[in-house]
């Protein structure tokens, strides 16, 4: 399990938050930003719908038919109201997920893609796990407080921006996500046309700043008001994540936040050319043959990166330096083939790796063997 990496607050930071935990993320490397308790776990809410949505939309086909059980239609508001027994196409319950967050439409989701509320919890985990968020327990699909035996149902505000992150950046399916989430309305039947539903995105965050990408509100009693969201302008892209941001009456408060955290990172942060040439031409090679073919001389081999970018731009504040490290064993052994990883060159800003690029062999380093030594010493007798 990695380190946890704790961003340093600049001395100016975006002023006093509402929220109990907050965290600015850069989008692009991962790099927390700016965080207040962003890494102490809290309950999230209906925020939860981001990881039910990209599980979906990596383990099901849209058009596939859901058939509601009398648990999903059991589920308290917020309620797109489906009943027992009814079907829908896949793809349009997720619409009243995300668009309205509606409880009944995650379990109905939940129990098709997963077989059960459980075993679509347990693809939830698995899916956080794979992306690196290890301190987050999924229960439900929909983000109702919950708890068992293994822990309650949570999040950190670090681990909410980078499923966030994940979703619109690197997920196979991230456009299917975008699509969705930034659909201002959307209306459909269930599968024998006998109902109707028209559902409204509720995420105002949309029109309130140029460049909002996308983004999900929760509520619960537990976990206060929560959001996750992302802007993009000017090439630079920002997730910012927000728990216990607030009880009634101060729904306001997260869109407070967001738009402080946003505005500070569109102001303080901006690409630098940080290109550095670190790495050594070439590394020594054990039980290598020297070019010249004397044993009595070292034998080395090129080095080069897997994929060269001497145009490499990092987003950083004022002030900030990258540290760039050759992450390189002393030697090799041989025999080595081209193309073969030996190591990595690293860039790091406040501790934390940002880049990293991997480290090759150049040529071939063949190893001095019985054949070889017999033909060297044929070679030297006939000379």
């Amino acid at each position: 399990m990695p380190a946890k990496a704790y961003a340093q607050e600049p001395s100016s930071g975006p002023g006093q938050l509402y929220a109990q935990s907050a965290v600015l993320m850069d989008g692009d490397s991962g790099r927390v930003l700016f965080e207040k308790n962003g890494y102490e776990q809290r309950p999230m809410a209906s925020t939860t719908k981001i990881m039910t949505l990209i599980v979906t939309l990596e383990n099901a086909n849209l058009d596939e038919v859901v058939t509601v059980s009398d648990y999903a239609a059991s589920m308290p508001d917020v309620q797109l109201g489906i009943r027992a027994g009814e079907q829908f196409r896949l793809e349009d319950l997720l619409y009243s997920l995300m668009l309205e967050s509606h409880n009944d439409s995650a379990v109905a989701v939940a129990e098709h893609v997963g077989g059960s509320v459980e075993g679509f919890a347990a693809l939830m985990n698995a899916k956080a796990r794979d992306i690196g968020c290890y301190d987050t327990y999924f229960i439900t699909p929909n983000g109702l407080d919950a708890e068992d035996e293994n822990g309650v149902h949570s999040t950190t505000a670090a681990d909410l921006a980078r499923t966030l992150r994940y979703c619109i950046c690197q997920s196979p399916m991230k456009e299917e996500f975008l699509k969705i989430t930034r659909t201002n309305a959307y209306s459909f039947s269930d599968a024998e046309g006998l109902r109707s539903f028209t559902v409204g995105n509720k995420n105002a965050f949309l029109g309130m700043m140029e460049g909002a990408l996308s983004g999900k509100t929760g509520f619960t009693n537990n976990a206060g008001y929560c959001y996750v969201g992302a802007l993009e302008r000017d090439g630079r892209t920002f997730i910012v994540a927000l728990l216990a941001c607030g009880w009634p009456n101060n729904r306001s408060y997260k869109w407070s936040d967001t738009r402080k955290l946003m505005s500070y990172g569109l102001e303080h942060y901006q690409y630098q050319s940080v290109w550095q040439d670190v790495l050594p031409e070439k590394i020594v090679v054990k039980n290598g043959i020297p070019e010249s073919g004397d044993l009595a001389e070292q034998a080395y081999t090129g080095l080069q990166l897997a994929k060269e970018e001497p145009d490499l731009k990092l987003l950083m504040a004022e002030g900030e330096e990258v540290e760039v490290r050759a992450e390189l064993p002393e030697a090799v052994t041989a025999p080595v083939e081209p193309g073969t990883v030996v190591g990595s060159v690293c860039y790091y800003l406040n501790g934390t790796a940002v880049k990293a690029y991997p480290v090759e062999v150049a040529d071939r380093a063949a190893a001095v063997d019985i054949r070889w030594c017999f033909f060297r010493a044929a070679e030297k007798f006939l000379l």
